[in-house]
């Protein structure tokens, strides 16, 4: 359970910025995309697309709706990029395609019935649906309420989901000998940033946590082939790398951090290596999902140089050495609380972002007040709480003393009121600051962006006043008047930096 937000935002926008970054190899992409907590619906409709430098006509027609987390957000982007690199075209309107594609997300409870009941909405509009991701693994339960799909795979599937709607949609353009498998090439995010995945899979057996059975044990990429994505990403204009695993600081280790080449020499395949490269490729570089691991230390420095984005997102889950023992989480509090210093000392302009679950089997008032104790000790920056939720699958659902609904809930808002006074405090310190922003939305009231310290869809964010002059992807430097709980306030101070 990576991920979480402090606070609920939705975002709606359409997004044309990909079709002016694409102009030249005829790609053309409108994306409707809804942003709530961390699951992104989105419904993509392709215009016009090309094989390498072949002109053809088009094959079938695809829907396609993504659920979940970031990881599953690079996973459509790959399959997306297969399926228009075939010919395929996406629409729109589910009941116009010829088939649908539904990348679903079955982490938590609620997340397997919104993607039941994405289905169940696609299957009203068109008979023909396609079921991957996540909840894929649970195919005999998928089965029992829709017998009637074509086709159910779990996640990172992406040869067998184009397999599936070449089965369905007519034949497609290209005749290849072999699967064409290419990584990412059409991009869900907006033109200015880009979720680079770097591994999948997790090694670690938490208790409450089914991503193991789900996507499998930690496969890291070698860094050659992350390092090509990422260059192809930077000639295309991103401004900000977002890097995501399961377990980003286990980058490397299922390989021996094995050499790889990359524009003629030869890298290790481990973090702080690929960290630097990153940091000559791109403006931001921001780390996710860290498990706290003594080696992340090496990282700070890069942070205090600025050769990556201050900010660290070390999901801690719980403060008490009780309840960490029976989340199978590292244990040891005080340590904790002395790295926090520690990396502050380094990069006293760090950001940490994390996530806690509350009313955990067991979770007594005690162990709950420590968490508290040291959230008000840590003063950590950015905080995301979920209740704890008996995934179908998960070890921590044999645990003893089950800890009632609305003792769950009442820990949450306790938790949460407690970490916003935190950040607001922390905010109403930047008043008066001239700050460095990634403008991410432009309109006809002013402009929304992010600080170095805020991540897209999960932080908070800083609005602008004045937009005129202002464009989306431009770094800017803008001067603090106010805060909130969890943003802030500011006036444009001038032209966007030289990048030179």
């Amino acid at each position: 359970m990576n991920e979480g937000l402090g606070h609920r935002r939705i975002l709606a926008r359409t997004i044309h910025e990909f079709a002016t970054a694409n102009a030249d190899s005829g790609k053309y992409l409108v994306m409707d995309n809804f942003r709530a907590r961390d699951e992104i619906v989105a419904t993509f409709s392709i215009e016009c697309a090309a094989v390498d430098t072949h002109e053809r006509t088009m094959a079938g027609k695809v829907g396609f709706v993504s659920l979940g987390c970031s990881k599953a957000l690079v996973d459509s982007e790959e399959i997306l990029t297969n399926l228009n690199a075939l010919g395929h075209r996406t629409v729109a309107d589910l009941a116009d395609a010829d088939v649908v594609v539904i990348n679903t997300c079955g982490f938590i409870d609620s997340a397997v019935e919104e993607s039941f009941d994405a289905i169940a909405a696609a299957l009203r509009s068109n008979p023909r649906v396609i079921v991957t991701g996540c909840l894929g693994v649970r195919e005999a339960q998928i089965r029992e309420r829709f017998p009637d799909l074509l086709a159910i795979t779990g996640p990172q599937a992406t040869a067998e989901v184009v397999a599936a709607v070449n089965a369905t949609t007519p034949s497609p353009v290209v005749e290849l000998s072999e699967p064409l498998m290419r990584d990412p090439d059409l991009k869900l995010t907006p033109a200015h940033y880009a979720y680079l995945k770097i591994a999948e899979g997790c090694n670690h057996r938490c208790s409450f946590c089914i991503i193991p059975s789900m996507r499998g044990k930690l496969r890291s990429r070698l860094i050659g082939g992350v390092l090509r994505e990422a260059e192809r990403l930077a000639a295309s204009g991103v401004q900000e790398l977002l890097i995501i695993a399961q377990d980003t600081s286990a980058y490397g280790v299922d390989v021996g951090y094995r050499k790889d080449r990359f524009n003629g020499r030869d890298y290790l395949t481990n973090l702080e290596t690929l960290c630097i490269e990153l940091g000559h490729m791109v403006p931001w570089v921001r780390l996710h999902y860290l498990y706290p691991y003594p080696h992340v230390d090496r990282l700070l420095p890069l942070m205090a140089e600025g050769r990556l984005l201050p900010y660290l997102d070390v999901p801690l889950q719980h403060a008490d050495a009780a309840i960490l023992k029976a989340m199978r989480r590292p244990g040891a509090v005080d340590n904790t609380l002395q790295r926090i210093r520690a990396w502050r000392e380094t990069c006293p302009e760090l950001t940490i972002r994390s996530t806690f679950i509350v009313g955990f089997p067991g979770e007594t008032d005690a162990d709950f007040t420590r968490l508290l104790d040291f959230l008000e000790e840590a003063q950590l920056d950015r905080v995301g709480c979920f209740t704890y939720s008996a995934v179908d699958g998960a070890a921590a659902n044999e645990l003893p003393d089950p800890v009632e609904e609305a003792v769950k809930l009442d820990r949450q808002e306790i938790l949460l009121e407690i970490q916003g006074r935190i950040s607001a405090r922390k905010l109403r310190n930047k008043r008066g600051l001239d700050l460095e922003v990634l403008v991410d939305e432009v309109g006809p009231d002013g402009a929304v962006a992010r600080t170095r310290g805020d991540s897209p869809g999960v932080d908070g964010v800083v609005h602008i006043s004045d937009s005129r002059g202002l464009v989306c992807g431009s770094r800017i430097w803008v001067h603090i008047t106010d805060s909130d709980t969890h943003d802030l306030y500011a006036n444009h101070l001038g032209n966007p930096l030289n990048f030179d």
